[in-house]
């Protein structure tokens, strides 16, 4: 298998940070009906690039929330946005459990492209 080093922007390596967050809850649809931060009529826009919810195959009731950003720095503004407050809020309520955060920096990716290493 070919490992493809950093990709890189203008020449400049990219930066980009990953945050995880791993939940337990027996009202999973509870969480989806609050919608996404992303979504509100907020007064800043959200930071990030996207956003995967994931579910546990071997541990049913455990979920993962992906989320994607340029920067820490931009990541550290969507979580001083309101709108991402008070989701965040309402999500751990529904929580059975506390949420684990894993804040991590991108060191290289994958795309699969051929030229993704160029």
């Amino acid at each position: 298998m070919k490992r493809i080093s950093i990709r890189r922007r203008r020449g400049a390596v990219m930066a980009r940070f990953v945050q995880i967050i791993e939940f337990q809850s027996s009202r999973i649809e509870e969480i989806e009906q609050l919608g996404r931060p992303s979504r509100t009529e907020g007064s800043t826009a959200p930071t990030f690039r996207r956003i995967l919810a994931t579910a546990d195959r071997d541990r049913p009731g455990t979920y993962f929330t992906i989320v994607e950003f340029d920067s820490y720095e931009s990541a550290m503004e969507n979580s001083n946005r309101p709108e991402t407050s008070e989701f965040a809020a309402k999500m751990a309520a529904l929580c059975d459990g506390p949420p684990v955060f894993r804040n991590l920096d991108l060191m290289w990716e994958d795309t699969g492209e051929a030229d993704a290493g160029q």
